[in-house]
């Protein structure tokens, strides 16, 4: 019974934390770029449905504990973004773009080559500059709204320390409560607690188009599927990665009018589904990304009164929680940006044009800081005598494998399902092996390290 109970348990725990850890920063995004509290509402039930559905469908099909989950990282970008020309219809419209370019990503090897070829410090760095808004939200909280943000800041700091899983949660939780005994029960009279979907009929403009949708798609693959698909191959699963960016990036789209602002494979959570925490036998792990995907459907019936809440918090606060919950990205995006000496320099002129928050000719930051770390990249690796080869983009919050993680499958023959992805695969030994995404799968590089001895997923010993 235990043993069936486990991988249930895990995708229980696996929703909780992925919803109560960053719904936060969801909410802050959407209303951002001009969503109303009802329609910031919609989006975060439409991205909870979304990506539960892409769970459900990626593990029953395939057997194979791929999670999924929101974009964090997207939802930073649109904090950072802000208000876009034409308002929320235009918003929405980038949102439907964005995952137009996901299910390409999934059908064009080239487009995934393409994305993997962002210089790893360049993306770092954007990524970084991104972030950076929302994780000075703790410090403005201290000093705007002590009272509150005090115990919120203590109790992160104090299970951070102690249950590091359960840190944000457990700092929500208290701010939830500071919010309820500082705020009258009168203030949520007029608000809409039950779940409502709020359709918008999108609307495109160019500016919206390379400032909002383009960098949402870059971050999303850069900062979330790729490193989720390095976490399945850290514990020795073959995953699809066509597929999944297939399935993603049209519930993406399906949710756009919605409010959902992106859809993709888990990288913060991706562990606690795919690790011998969730069941000993590798190829009963599938359960709990199918039950976590569940859970996250579930959860976003709650979305009325979620956001209710946070419209009744003093903003500062709200931000200070999704700060707290991207700090970890923020530190592993800064150590990509700048573990390169050549190309140090390049990355600096990216996090700061992109934490500048400028907006060129309606074009907001993270896209100029692009074209400013590349251009100085290129003007420095000329002027050193030439390109080096690019490393690929990384991902702020790849969860490490647990200590009996097995390593990379053996590739098989087969017809390309997707692009040839190169990402560092983290490995309990402490080195990195690289693996390449082609054949439909994730697959270790010729000559990697420990590439023999490795777990293949039932379905692929059907084969």
């Amino acid at each position: 019974m235990a043993g069936r109970s486990q991988p249930v348990l895990a995708g229980v725990v696996t929703a909780l934390v992925g919803f109560a850890s960053s719904f936060t920063v969801v909410l802050a995004g959407l209303r951002a770029v001009g969503a109303s509290d009802a329609q910031a509402a919609s989006g975060l039930l439409a991205v909870c449905v979304a990506a539960g559905l892409s769970a459900v469908w990626l593990g029953l099909r395939h057997r194979i504990p791929m999670s999924v989950a929101w974009s964090t990282p997207g939802a930073a970008l649109l904090v950072a973004t802000g208000a876009v020309p034409g308002g929320w219809p235009v918003a929405v419209g980038a949102f439907l773009v964005s995952g137009v370019l996901i299910v390409a990503a999934g059908l064009f090897p080239a487009l995934g080559r393409a994305v993997a070829a962002i210089p790893r410090p360049i993306a770092g760095a954007m990524l970084a500059g991104v972030l950076l808004p929302l994780c000075t939200a703790p410090v403005r909280a201290l000093v705007e709204v002590p009272r509150l943000a005090v115990p919120v800041v203590l109790a992160w700091l104090l299970l951070h320390r102690f249950a590091r899983r359960w840190a944000v949660p457990g700092a929500l939780v208290v701010a939830v409560a500071a919010i309820a005994l500082t705020t009258p029960v009168s203030g949520l009279g007029g608000a809409r607690l039950l779940p409502a979907v709020e359709l918008t009929a999108p609307a495109w403009n160019v500016s919206a188009l390379i400032g909002l949708a383009l960098p949402l798609f870059l971050v999303t693959m850069a900062a979330q599927n790729v490193p989720g698909m390095a976490v399945l191959v850290g514990y020795g699963y073959r995953p699809p990665f066509g597929a999944a960016l297939r399935a993603t990036g049209l519930t993406t789209v399906v949710a756009a009018p919605a409010g959902g602002h992106a859809v993709n494979l888990a990288a913060i959570t991706a562990a606690l589904a795919a690790g011998p925490d969730a069941h000993p036998d590798p190829d009963r792990r599938w359960i709990a990304s199918v039950t976590a995907g569940i859970g996250l459907a579930l959860l976003g019936l709650g979305a009325g009164a979620a956001t209710a809440l946070v419209a009744l918090a003093p903003p500062v606060l709200i931000e200070a929680v999704a700060g707290l919950a991207l700090l970890g990205a923020l530190a592993t995006a800064l150590t990509s940006a700048l573990a390169e000496p050549a190309a140090r320099e390049a990355a600096v002129v990216t996090f700061v044009v992109t934490a500048s928050g400028v907006s060129l000719i309606g074009v907001g930051g993270a896209f100029w800081g692009l074209v400013a770390g590349g251009v100085m990249l290129l003007l420095f690796r000329h002027r050193s005598g030439g390109p080096t080869a690019p490393e690929p983009a990384p991902g702020p919050a790849t969860a490490s494998p647990g200590p009996d993680a097995a390593g990379p499958a053996p590739a098989e023959p087969g017809a390309a399902d997707s692009a040839d992805l190169p990402l560092r695969v983290p490995d309990v030994s402490g080195t990195d092996r690289r693996a390449t995404f082609s054949g439909g799968s994730a697959t270790p590089a010729a000559g990697a390290p420990g590439s023999r001895r490795r777990h293949r997923p039932r379905s692929d010993r059907r084969r």
